[in-house]
């Protein structure tokens, strides 16, 4: 059963009454909330115009383009009773197949252990609606998935009802058992067959009340938890599919450098366990039976390489660049009443745990690909493009990731996969080296953010900021093939159409400053110059950032305190509320030694809003500290967070989240970036980048989810990094008295690491397993 479509007259509907198509309701629209704080008599805020994300954001984008498919999403019941769905999103670790699997059994009346959960492959009937991306899973699938459940519900009552010959508003479901006054009951699996409609028919339900529910809202683990850590859990790399050999790309010393000719391949083929050898256009393939002896080779090739996309620059040429394109701030320059700073935010790798992976296996009429992809049917229309094979010739299968951190939108491995197996006439299961990752694979673009504050009778009357940055990639569209090809038109303006719009709908300063620009304007608008991508909240980081590094410098400005200026300023109750919390829990103001302070930052975003409080130890004996023959640098030493997320479908999920979206936000403001020297980045690994590592991760952490007033779900997979950034930069600058400008603040200190070498492109395989190695 599933796919049922329910439908009534919408003058009939309640608060709680949805039908099967769920193509019309408007309980998906939140708007945000617009309450004037009351303001203390020491300030006088000027009210700012609504920006536009507080009317109509990402959110309500995505989730609008993803409400006409939505009635294609079906729960199907089996003989046992078990409740199975697949999904059309991607399941990164950010839990949503857990939440998903949540909602369905308390809709359902099942046991969480009996629904199951999978990814769906690319369908491209569902158009807007298979895109994974800026926390929007839970926002808009919540309802869909409630109303598929809640069909599915009706449907087994009713194939009950007959059965037993009684009455159906007189059954009681419950634990995947349905029962009758007269004690008679079925199971779940006794009517699922019964319950099957042969046809497509319109079904009226009334979803649970919150109060009805009993497993959302609770702390629950993964389902997937225990496969993970008994090494049960399937990645791309675990799929069996016969004859899918090892393969490794041997990759160009600069940055998206083409091979011309390999002048030894006919002795890398005769290498032990190598079976092929092929030139693909982004390396040089090669396919053996293992992946140490895909390493041997890939270091034995002997190839001509072309210059690549950016031969000879530097991050120093880049940002030359940056302040070129920059455009000009309108409020002039007005003395000692402008308040005015430019920050830097260097290059930094976008990798996730698991290296960019796929299994492929082309036939001369059809192709079969296995990758974790957010954007499935985009990949499926570039592979079939690739191999020149019609969309419907390619099956594309959505494997669970380790990490994506906007990585996976990209199809990067699944199309060189596709391209390896072409070549070879063979399956081929490719896997990019981790020194591939950093060098040649998706990275945060590299920015510039200007900003200018006017005070005038202490008050602020104007606050522009003007963001300049590499060109972001965003041409896996919408998630399906026609956006995704006007997005990569050659001459550019589909990205800059989608940059310029996820810039707006994204980017909120949620302040009573006056007059309020925020503008972005980015160098080229050609996206294959470097390779980057949406890394985790995109452009918010940043910005939020050099925001609230601004705020509080307008705060000393003005002789306030950093939390009672925000607290006079914020425009939504929301956002106050979590900042209060906050400073309360983290006992803001107290005494600290000198060197040491606490930060404080807030962001609105996800249809919620975030506070961060930390305390930072930068005294000499601490950033002087070596581990493992790296400088250390500040030690975060306590890190709070407070969340308004919404309805919570998972606390324990959002508390996840929280402190993996710390652990990135504190690495880009402190460590973690790449270096952009003669064309190539020179990192080559995690230690290289300067990733958040033990050592330095915070001693207290801590994560409080607010009760809250709002009817839906917020996004919560990349709620926690801007505020975390943000925050740490804050902190610094209290307990250094100076306020960094350029991110990571440790970029400019000699490197801490032997960069490895460029021919070969990647390091000679451990034989030492327990050894220490970078």
């Amino acid at each position: 059963m599933g796919n049922e479509e329910a439908r009534e007259p919408a003058a009939k509907l309640s608060r709680r009454s949805f039908v099967g198509y769920v193509v019309g309701g408007t309980s998906l629209m939140v708007m945000a909330d617009l309450t004037l704080g009351a303001s203390p008599a020491s300030a006088i805020p000027i009210p700012s115009l609504p920006q536009i994300p507080e009317l109509y954001d990402l959110n309500d984008f995505l989730t609008h383009c993803a409400l006409p498919t939505a009635n294609q999403i079906g729960i199907r019941v089996d003989e046992q009773g078990d409740a199975h769905f697949a999904l059309p999103r991607m399941e990164v670790g950010q839990g949503i197949t857990t939440a998903a699997a949540m909602l369905i059994a308390d809709e359902l009346d099942l046991p969480l252990d009996r629904v199951h959960v999978t990814l769906a492959p690319a369908r491209p009937e569902l158009l807007f609606n298979q895109l994974t991306g800026g926390s929007n899973t839970i926002v808009s699938m919540y309802t869909p998935i409630r109303v598929a459940a809640a069909v599915a519900r009706k449907a087994l009552l009713e194939a009950a009802a007959i059965q037993l010959g009684a009455v159906l508003n007189t059954l009681i479901a419950k634990a995947g058992v349905i029962s009758a006054p007269n004690g008679s009951s079925v199971t779940y699996g006794d009517v699922a067959t019964a319950a099957a409609s042969p046809k497509t028919r319109q079904v009226s339900v009334s979803l649970k009340a919150a109060a009805e529910r009993t497993i959302v809202g609770t702390p629950q683990r993964r389902i997937d938890a225990l496969d993970a850590v008994t090494g049960r859990k399937q990645f791309a790399m675990d799929i069996d599919v016969p004859d899918a050999l090892p393969t490794m790309v041997c990759r160009a010393p600069g940055l998206n450098g083409k091979p011309v000719s390999v002048r030894n391949e006919a002795a890398v083929k005769a290498m032990p366990g190598v079976t092929h050898v092929a030139i693909i256009a982004t390396g040089v393939a090669v396919r053996a039976r293992t992946f140490g002896q895909c390493i041997d080779a890939v270091r034995a090739l002997d190839v001509e390489w072309d210059g690549g996309t950016v031969p000879g620059k530097s991050s120093a040429d880049v940002l030359k660049e940056l302040r070129r394109a920059q455009l000009p701030l309108a409020v002039p320059k007005l003395g000692a009443t402008s308040v005015e700073a430019e920050f830097i935010f260097n290059f930094r790798s976008g990798s996730a745990l698991e290296p960019n992976c796929a299994i492929a296996d082309v036939r001369s009429d059809s192709a079969t690909i296995w990758s974790g992809l957010k954007s499935p049917i985009t990949a499926q229309g570039l592979i079939a493009k690739e191999l020149g094979l019609p969309q419907r010739k390619v099956t594309v299968h959505v494997v669970q990731g380790g990490g994506s951190f906007g990585r996976k939108l990209f199809s990067d491995g699944a199309i060189e996969a596709a391209r390896a197996s072409k070549a070879f006439g063979a399956p081929v299961r490719l896997m990019w080296h981790r020194a591939d990752e950093p060098r040649q694979g998706r990275v945060h673009p590299m920015a510039t953010s200007r900003i200018r504050a006017t005070v005038l009778l202490g008050s602020v009357i104007t606050f522009e900021q003007r963001h300049t940055s590499v060109t972001t990639d965003f041409t896996h569209g919408l998630g399906e093939r026609l956006t995704a090809e006007a997005a990569a038109l050659p001459t550019g303006l589909g990205n800059l159409t989608f940059s310029e719009s996820v810039f707006m709908l994204t980017q909120e300063l949620p302040y009573n400053f006056g007059v309020i620009t925020q503008l972005l304007n980015e160098t080229d608008n050609d996206p294959r110059r470097f390779n980057t991508s949406s890394v985790r909240n995109i452009y918010s980081p940043d910005v939020a950032t050099a925001n609230e590094l601004m705020v509080d410098r307008l705060a000393s400005r003005l002789k306030q305190d950093p939390v009672a200026f925000r607290r006079a300023h914020l425009k939504s109750a929301v956002v106050k509320r979590v900042l209060n919390r906050a400073a309360e829990l983290g006992n803001w103001g107290k005494a600290m030694p000198a060197g040491t302070a606490q930060g404080i930052a807030i962001h609105k975003e996800y249809k919620g809003a975030t506070a961060v409080l930390v305390e930072i130890d930068c005294r000499p004996e601490t950033v002087n500290r070596k581990v493992r023959d790296a400088v250390t640098g500040p030690r975060v030493t306590k890190a709070l967070v407070v969340i308004d997320a919404g309805v919570v479908i998972n606390p324990a999920g959002i508390k996840a989240q929280m402190m993996g979206g710390f652990m990135d936000g504190m690495a880009q403001a402190l460590t973690y970036g790449n270096h952009l020297v003669d064309g190539h980045f020179l990192e080559a690994s995690w230690d290289n980048s300067a990733y958040t590592r033990q050592w330095n991760t915070p001693f207290d952490f801590q994560c409080e989810v607010l009760d809250s007033e709002s009817k839906e779900p917020g996004g919560v997979g990349e709620a926690g990094v801007a505020a975390s950034m943000a925050a740490v930069a804050c902190a610094y600058a209290r307990a250094t008295g100076k306020m960094p400008t350029e991110f990571p603040i440790n970029f400019h200190d000699p490197l801490h690491f032997e960069p490895k070498s460029f021919i070969p492109s990647v390091p000679q395989s451990p034989t030492d397993g327990l050894s220490y190695t970078s």
